[in-house]
């Protein structure tokens, strides 16, 4: 190890790399704020170089450690510095050490995780701080009784992660990739992070924009309170205050925005929100937010054809698949400029809808779509069976007996929590627009159930139930996936809402710009640019016809190659766009009502 550790860190070559690695800083990689929906000035960030080691599930904690890894990119990932495959009965460890000012000292101090995938237990100080299962969403600790101040204190984490050998939820993660199943996550993949903080808080906000009466309804937790505090919301725009109420703690806070300005792709406006916790007059704690005044709905268009309101207008969603891969960080971008750029991207290619498939992002994905305009629809992970996605076509055939890999109740209970888990990290975004528990059918199970669930949490979206393949006739969606496509659902007998879940799937080979796969995987493939375009064109237009017949929105696979896929608009390092930026944006901008 030379003197400064931070010059032995380099990216793992044997692939191609993206151009924003060259600005990772290993001292203090993804600097920013990371949650930028509930703000509190005071945070630490943990991310850099922690140490590492991969031992037996057998073992117990270890007594030293094999090298360095920089957190938070996943340790199979060219930017960890590690590129290695965590094995079903090995545990990653992790440890670093960090020290604490005097003047935190009488505060509660939470421990941040964004994501680490999958069983994660937490000790510092050599006390065990708790335990958490699921890979896709934020979960913290109060550590405050198990840190020092002025001296140094230790963090250790030990993290298990079957992949596909187990039924949690895990995306398209494969041990062995191959096709459209891409190298496994493990670990910690989302900004680590302390949190100073008051004992008395507000712990909780959901937000609730209602357009027709111009109100937006806060629903605050707050911990720890007495029953003279009190709770003071402002909500400004960049010049002037809108409104100010001061309530009780256990009442929500009803706040009228007068004249709203509405938030749509073509003008996102978004208010800023300060909420005190305010005790003798005097804040305690205080949060800063922002939201949008938007209503996402079902309705009907003037020829009685259902269709998605956006502001109680019928509103064409035209988007791209994005599975949020990174040839160098794989589920994490290494930059925030990064995780921006494809958003960008995708709306200046024209599109006004993501579909984030079967992965979650970072809250920064989300703040970013707030604030750029880019309405959102959020897969739910799929589980379930190891092999399930693979058969489901002879599933869809009636080929095959479904075999979800969800007979357990453990297994069926796990998923609903992290579907809560998920909506509830979410819920606050204006952007997100519908909620996609099942992608052809890996995994499904009680499908009516599962969208009650989602309805009684959130009656503010719209849920997609089933896109593709396995339909049980719930929700506001009825969703069919068709390669290369185009084609609508069968809207006999049909009240829902018709969607295009996939389909596209054009390949195209780009030298230098692909991973060292044999097999490159698209529905079609071409062999140029010309002919790459002719055919895009071709579908984009029987697309159009369908429109007037009922379609409501489509999405195109895919925003980006990824790993042996070819089907992307972008090469998976993002330096070849494989079409016409200014012809793109104005044929898909011709999708609409």
């Amino acid at each position: 190890m030379s003197d400064n550790q931070y010059d032995d860190w380099v990216p793992i070559e044997g692939e191609i790399i993206s151009r924003w690695f060259k600005e990772v800083d290993p001292e203090s990689p993804l600097p920013e704020y990371p949650r930028p929906q509930f703000k509190r000035d005071a945070w630490i960030n943990l991310n850099g170089l922690w140490d590492y080691i991969i031992l037996p599930r057998n073992y117990g904690k270890p007594a030293s450690y094999e090298g360095k890894i920089l957190v938070p990119f996943a340790v199979e990932s060219a930017l960890s510095g590690v590129k290695k495959n965590l094995k079903p009965n090995q545990n990653l460890w992790y440890r670093r050490s960090f020290e604490l000012p005097e003047a935190l000292r009488g505060q509660d101090l939470l421990l941040h995780f964004g994501a680490v995938d999958w069983k994660t237990q937490v000790w510092v100080n050599d006390q065990h701080v708790g335990e958490h299962r699921g890979g896709y969403t934020p979960f913290s600790f109060e550590i405050s009784k198990h840190v020092k101040f002025r001296e140094e204190n230790e963090i250790v984490i030990s993290v298990w992660d079957p992949t596909n050998r187990g039924k949690q939820e895990r995306g398209k993660q494969v041990l062995k990739p191959f096709a459209a199943f891409y190298t496994a996550v493990s670990g910690i993949w989302q900004t680590v992070w302390l949190e100073p903080v008051s004992r008395s808080r507000i712990a909780r906000l959901f937000m609730i924009p209602d357009i027709k009466n111009e109100k937006l309804t806060l629903k605050l937790t707050c911990v720890n309170t007495k029953s003279e505090d009190t709770v003071t919301a402002v909500v400004r725009t960049s010049d002037r205050v809108i409104s100010k109420v001061e309530c009780n703690v256990d009442e929500n806070v009803r706040i009228d925005i007068p004249e709203a300005i509405l938030w749509q792709p073509e003008k996102p406006f978004l208010y800023n929100l300060n909420l005190s916790l305010d005790r003798k007059g005097e804040p305690i704690d205080a949060v800063s937010s922002y939201f949008g005044m938007r209503e996402f709905s079902y309705g009907k268009d003037e020829n009685n054809i259902p269709r998605i309101l956006l502001n109680n207008n019928p509103f064409f969603m035209y988007g791209t698949l994005d599975q949020g891969y990174w040839p160098d960080g794989l589920y994490t971008a290494p930059t925030d400029e990064a995780l921006l750029y494809d958003i960008e991207m995708t709306k200046e290619l024209g599109f006004n809808m993501i579909r984030k498939h079967l992965k979650t992002e970072p809250a920064r994905w989300y703040y970013h779509c707030d604030r750029l305009g880019m309405t959102v629809w959020q897969d739910m992970p799929n589980g379930g069976h190891e092999f399930y996605g693979i058969f489901g076509y002879l599933l869809w055939r009636g080929k095959l007996k479904l075999r979800n890999g969800r007979k357990r109740k453990a297994v069926k209970n796990q998923f609903y929590t992290e579907l809560k888990s998920m909506i509830d990290s979410l819920y606050n975004h204006p952007s997100i627009a519908v909620w996609v528990p099942f992608n052809e059918a890996w995994g499904q199970f009680e499908a009516r159930k599962v969208t009650d669930f989602i309805g009684a949490l959130d009656n503010t979206r719209l849920i997609n139930s089933a896109s593709g393949w396995l339909d049980k006739k719930t929700g506001d969606i009825v969703d069919i996936h068709k390669y290369p496509g185009p084609a609508i659902p069968d809207l006999e007998n049909e009240e829902r809402i018709a969607v295009l879940g996939e389909f596209g799937g054009l390949g195209l080979s780009v030298k230098d710009h692909m991973w060292n796969k044999k097999f490159k995987w698209s529905y079609k493939k071409f062999s140029d640019m010309e002919e790459l375009w002719a055919n895009y064109k071709i579908i984009l237009e029987e697309t159009k016809k369908l429109i007037p017949e009922g379609l409501s929105a489509a999405v195109y696979t895919q925003t980006t190659d990824i790993e042996g896929e070819i089907n992307g608009l972008l090469t998976y390092d993002r330096e070849v766009l494989k079409f016409d930026k200014a012809k793109m944006s104005e044929l898909n901008k011709s999708l609409k009502f």
